[in-house]
């Protein structure tokens, strides 16, 4: 059964959908340099990119960001949908941050100056989860079918 989009879910798609697609395109025109910089970043954290290509491993993260960009602005993919896909790429640049040298203060989860801008994903996590609720209700009987509204909710 397909959700329908409900009017909270469409500010945060947007808003990451937006962000997201836009980074994917900033990526496509990516030089040599930000590949081998990209991508040797990610190899710290995952070691078993080493055996992709810099150029390669760029493109394919700037297509993996524009379908998960695209996924979000696109009404008709489910909210569930688009959450899954979202949780799944946010979590791989938290892991980034978790796991790169320097990205957080010593012995802490609090970023360092160079870590801001990876641990600012957080959020996108965070909403990812949120739409993986989404459509979810309480008393485990779709809305239309709900005899119990006050109790669940609803």
């Amino acid at each position: 059964m397909l959700s329908v989009l409900e009017p909270r879910d469409i500010p945060p798609r947007l808003a990451t959908g937006a962000f997201i697609l836009n980074s994917g395109l900033g990526k496509l025109k990516a030089d040599e340099e930000t590949a081998q910089t990209l991508h040797g970043m990610a190899c710290t954290a995952y070691p078993f990119l080493d055996r992709i290509e810099a150029g390669r491993f760029t493109r394919l993260l700037a297509w993996s960001e524009i379908a998960v960009g695209g996924a979000l602005l696109v009404p008709v993919v489910p909210t569930r949908l688009a959450g899954l896909a979202l949780t799944g790429f946010s979590g791989g640049l938290l892991g980034l941050y978790l796991r790169v040298p320097g990205m957080r203060e010593p012995g802490s989860l609090r970023p360092s100056q160079a870590g801001v801008p990876l641990a600012k994903d957080a959020w996108m996590f965070g909403i990812g989860l949120g739409f993986l609720g989404a459509g979810a209700h309480r008393c485990g009987t779709p809305r239309r079918r709900c005899r119990r509204r006050r109790r669940c909710g609803r």
